[in-house]
Order: structure tokens, then C-alpha cells, then sequence
């Protein structure tokens, strides 16, 4: 298990940006894929991003892709999430999360952040 603590969320116009920050608490961090999924109300959690442990490899959901950008920091133990030309329906709780391979699915996580508010108005 790792602690992760994600910062960077906050109330933007549409077209406007953010970018989140996940740090995490373990020196092992570089042992961890790290993943962003977003949970809006009245929806279920959705996979947004996963970069492998090097950073070499990313995936993206087709609503991220071109718009938002996956980076960490592992001398940092940090994962990143810029996000641009934000859109209304990026309106979401954005949590990082930790797994132990390269996956998209949520079950494989096994360590989860408390989430930050990202909110976009229109």
C-alpha cells in the first residue's frame, strides 16, 4: 500500500486549465503504475490515464486524449495530470491511484488518494 495525496483541483472556465498533482509517500513509488479516473455525481468511476512505472508507457481514454497529458516525477514521487481546454463535462471527483502493473481497470488499484474537486463552468 502506498499513501497518495492529489492537490491541484480547483473551479475553471471552459477552454481553461489545471494540472493535478499526486504525490505519494513511499520511496517504492517507481514500483507503481499510476492511474487518474474521475467520478462525477450521479456516475461511475471512469478511467482517465495510466502511465507504466518508468513513464515510458501511457494509455488514454479517448476523453483525455489530446486534451490532457500523464507525467511522474519518480525521483519526486509524483504523478501529474495536465489537463487543457477543460470542457463542462470534465466537471468530476479526479483521484490517482496506485497498481502494481500496467492496467485500466479500476480492481487493480490496490491504493487510492482522497480526490480532488475539479469543477468547469460553462
Amino acid at each position: 500500500q502506498v499513501q497518495l495525496v492529489e492537490s491541484g483541483g480547483g473551479l475553471v472556465q471552459a477552454g481553461g486549465s489545471l494540472r493535478l498533482s499526486c504525490a505519494a509517500s513511499r520511496r517504492t513509488f517507481s514500483s507503481y503504475a499510476m492511474g487518474w479516473f474521475r467520478q462525477a455525481p450521479g456516475k461511475e468511476r471512469e478511467f482517465v490515464v495510466v502511465i507504466s512505472r518508468s513513464g515510458e508507457s501511457t494509455y488514454y481514454a479517448d476523453s483525455a486524449k489530446g486534451r490532457f497529458t500523464i507525467s511522474r516525477d519518480n525521483a519526486k514521487n509524483t504523478v501529474y495530470l495536465q489537463m487543457n481546454n477543460l470542457k463542462p463535462e470534465d466537471t468530476a471527483v479526479y483521484y490517482c491511484a496506485a497498481a502494481g502493473f500496467f492496467t485500466v481497470v479500476a480492481d487493480n488499484f490496490g491504493s487510492w488518494g482522497q480526490g480532488t474537486q475539479v469543477t468547469v463552468s460553462s
